[in-house]
């Protein structure tokens, strides 16, 4: 493997202070061009945005594969999306504050420290995943019947599809530790190869085990949940060699141990909380809003589940440019360079707003063609549509959210981010939803209506902090 480019912040000295640079936002330094700082957003977002795409598209699959079930069978895997996603928000949490500290790090040019990060993630995820798991396996039946299953077959292959995925937790988080690690130190690449190949082996497992292909036993719904931590399985045993080589700047030494640092436990935490409260916030909210709008029926909740995954899909471009911007601006601030993060930060809303644009047309032009994917129902595709055309409007200022709330977490400033997530995903989501829903009488058009409502406004909020400069401050305290 090649040595790792080196960015245009590695041909500047470390600054004296991020105030001497808050009002140099737009001045180049001398020896550093535009070009230079688009190419070090690009080298580190193009395999993030690659990874999280196919990563996306695998889940499509996965949906249009079990949408080949029927109704009931999309109900099921689609009653699980939101405990699970609560899972995956607390583990993505902690590793919040390791990506950002990895990236301080680096930006001091402290390997060590580094390094130190990644074990003490390791350790708190360890921790935190196991737990997760043993409750959420001996509860799953009733998780499901709270989010509204209605009937006894979502009921029983939603509970079956939840106590599979618990199972495969630990390398789930243990593989999201990794790439948080690796992506803080600006390498993306690797962690991109590792999840490709884990989302193709998902892939060819569901083709097996759903329908009964390859000589394996036809296991539906559980087949397809079974599919995915087989993946995940294989991604984290190619993540371990990944990390325990010399190739990379970030390492797991076995020499090293794993002995609690509490210190370093707490600044991992000291990031990772406000972050883990933003997510469970938001996980509440999203959780009584996925309630309301399983009580409109199976077809609805169906229609409403495909139109969230593909949402979804959308949602990688801002993930990638959040990826980069949060090891860019951390490594920046790391070097005392908060004039190289600013630019870094600005340049990186730009590129997003490109790819927003051509991910609107897409959603506008074709929205019945890509709902026939999932079921060619007239019923769902007719509402499927309508609901995509939605998603078009929304592309601009959802991406533009998601990098400027990467950019906040690379400075460390997450306790911004938990407040607005709290006022719009608690509040003005599920409120608007069931005004819209049982008050105007509105259907799952009205819950659309809630949604692009939330993504607005907490964009709004999200670009009132990062204007004020609060964020470049944050080394200095």
């Amino acid at each position: 493997m090649k040595p790792q480019q080196k960015l245009a912040l590695d041909l500047l000295e470390p600054g004296e202070t991020t105030q001497t640079y808050l009002n140099s936002s737009k001045t180049i330094p001398s020896g550093i061009t535009s070009k230079m700082l688009y190419k070090d957003i690009v080298t580190i977002a193009w395999p993030s945005l690659l990874e999280l795409m196919l990563t996306q598209l695998a889940s499509m699959v996965d949906m249009i594969m079990v949408g080949r079930l029927g109704a009931s069978a999309l109900t099921a895997v689609g009653l699980t999306t939101q405990p699970k996603f609560l899972i995956i928000s607390i583990i993505t949490s902690i590793n919040v504050g390791t990506t950002a500290l990895v990236a301080r790090s680096k930006g001091q040019g402290d390997q060590g420290k580094a390094n130190l990060v990644l074990r003490q993630a390791i350790l708190i995820n360890i921790f935190i995943s196991v737990l997760i798991s043993l409750i959420m396996y001996s509860t799953a039946e009733p998780i499901i019947k709270f989010m509204g299953a209605t009937d006894a077959l979502s009921l029983k292959e939603g509970t079956e599809y939840l106590k599979i995925q618990m199972l495969g937790i630990l390398p789930l988080a243990l593989t999201g530790t990794i790439t948080a690690a690796l992506r803080g130190a600006g390498n993306s690449k690797t962690a991109m190869i590792y999840n490709l190949i884990g989302n193709l082996a998902n892939v060819v497992l569901n083709y097996a085990l759903i329908y009964g292909n390859f000589g394996c036993p036809r296991l539906e719904v559980a087949g397809a949940s079974l599919a995915t931590i087989l993946g995940q399985f294989v991604a984290f045993m190619m993540a371990c060699v990944a990390v325990t080589g010399h190739r990379n700047y970030v390492r797991f030494r076995v020499k090293d141990g794993l002995k609690p640092n509490f210190k370093m436990m707490a600044a991992i935490s000291d990031i990772g909380v406000p972050a883990l409260i933003e997510q469970l916030v938001m996980r509440v909210g999203f959780i009584a809003f996925a309630k309301t709008v399983a009580s409109l029926g199976t077809l609805a909740f169906a229609v409403h589940n495909v139109c969230m995954n593909i949402r979804a899909l959308s949602f990688m471009n801002g993930q990638a440019f959040a990826v980069s911007t949060t090891s860019l601006v951390g490594q920046s601030l790391g070097k005392k360079r908060a004039d190289m993060a600013n630019l870094y930060a600005t340049r990186s809303r730009r590129m997003g707003t490109v790819v927003s644009i051509i991910l609107m047309i897409l959603f506008f032009v074709f929205p019945r063609q890509i709902i026939s994917l999932y079921n060619s129902d007239p019923d769902i595709v007719n509402l499927g549509a309508r609901l995509l055309v939605m998603v078009s409007i929304i592309q601009i200022p959802q991406g533009s959210q998601f990098i400027i709330s990467g950019i906040l977490r690379g400075a460390g400033d997450t306790k911004a981010t938990a407040m607005i997530v709290t006022v719009t995903s608690l509040f003005l989501r599920p409120i608007l939803a069931i005004v819209l829903i049982h008050g105007f009488g509105m259907g799952l058009e009205g819950a659309w209506i809630a949604i692009m409502a939330d993504q607005l406004l907490r964009t709004l909020l999200v670009f009132i902090r990062f204007s004020s400069g609060k964020w470049i401050t944050k080394l200095d305290k």
